[in-house]
């Protein structure tokens, strides 16, 4: 059986995933949907209901319209792959909650950063006793998005459509939830840096988990390239920049006079970040092909879990500073 996918969105992230499905065996992507724009491409359509002959469909719009697509898509009775955040307002997160649960099961947010090879490192981080409890988690990712000409123009620049909190940070509130849970206080602090827009392109976030991890989170369109994590442990200090995961452990290691001096490296990986992101795509997309041609619902747990990021997100853009 071969999957047949229509897709909402043309451009950007969505001109990505196109390129990605049409490599892709196993499915067959039929439509390419915008409301307005003539695509130049043969499966290009301005009619929705073109989409609903298909097996799954993927939203890959703003933000901001993700919702009013969900519920355009009602009566659609096959599986549907939505960007994160799911939503960006209170009422529309209270309207997803009351979904039927089995049409909740056949929607995928795409949260692909558990796909990613970081994300399983990190993993064995948590789980290996010997490396040590975790202390604190500094993680910057940034860059220059908004001194780009084209950004201005962009729905990335409204600060009534988006914010480098919902694409960026959610991603990381997301994987971290996933090993520690629900943090028990926030502190958010976005800024303002260039601009040439309205919306927040850098946000501070800090969080404190109820096993004690702090963690501080660092995202900006405003930036040189940077993309840097930190864990420190009682007994190591690994790091993640420039393509190389560094393990420095033990914690007692001494000079010949007896002090503390750098631990040795407990284990190093090549990571290519750029290759692991096209690979955490493909990942993701492949489960939510494989879902679709199996007909097998999701974990209702994901659904819950996406909502749980998506609304720490509305709390943290309604207060901007928050305690939890």
């Amino acid at each position: 059986m071969v999957v047949k996918l229509g897709i909402i969105g043309y451009k950007n992230h969505a001109k990505r995933l196109i390129s990605i499905l049409d490599n892709k065996k196993g499915c067959s992507l039929e439509f390419i949907y915008h409301p307005t724009k003539k695509i130049k491409d043969v499966r290009g359509t301005n009619e929705i209901s073109e989409l609903l002959s298909c097996d799954g469909i993927l939203i890959s719009s703003p933000n901001d319209t993700h919702f009013s697509y969900l519920k355009k898509l009602e009566k659609f009775s096959g599986y549907i792959f939505c960007e994160k955040p799911p939503v960006v307002l209170r009422s529309e997160l209270n309207k997803l909650k009351k979904f039927k649960t089995k049409r909740k099961r056949k929607i995928y947010f795409n949260f692909n950063f558990r796909f990613k090879k970081i994300n399983s490192l990190f993993e064995d981080v948590v789980n290996d006793k010997r490396l040590g409890k975790i202390i604190n988690i500094n993680i910057i990712l940034a860059h220059g998005l908004s001194f780009k000409k084209e950004y201005v123009k962009s729905w990335r620049s409204k600060s009534n459509r988006h914010s480098v909190l919902d694409t960026v940070t959610v991603h990381f509130i997301d994987m971290l939830n996933l090993h520690f849970g629900k943090p028990k206080k926030i502190h958010y602090y976005p800024k303002l840096v260039n601009k040439t827009g309205t919306a927040y392109d850098t946000v501070n976030l800090n969080m404190i988990y109820d096993n004690g991890v702090d963690v501080q989170i660092l995202n900006s369109y405003a930036s040189p390239l940077v993309s840097e994590i930190s864990i420190l442990t009682d007994n190591s200090w690994i790091t993640f920049r420039k393509n190389e995961f560094i393990i420095y452990h033990p914690r007692d290691t001494f000079d010949k006079k007896g002090f503390f001096k750098d631990p040795p490296i407990y284990k190093k990986f090549k990571i290519n970040k750029d290759e692991d992101y096209l690979k955490s795509l493909n990942r993701s997309l492949d489960d939510f092909i494989f879902h679709t041609k199996n007909n097998m619902p999701f974990d209702l747990k994901l659904f819950n879990t996406s909502l749980e990021v998506s609304k720490i997100i509305i709390d943290l853009k309604s207060k901007q500073i928050l305690s939890c």
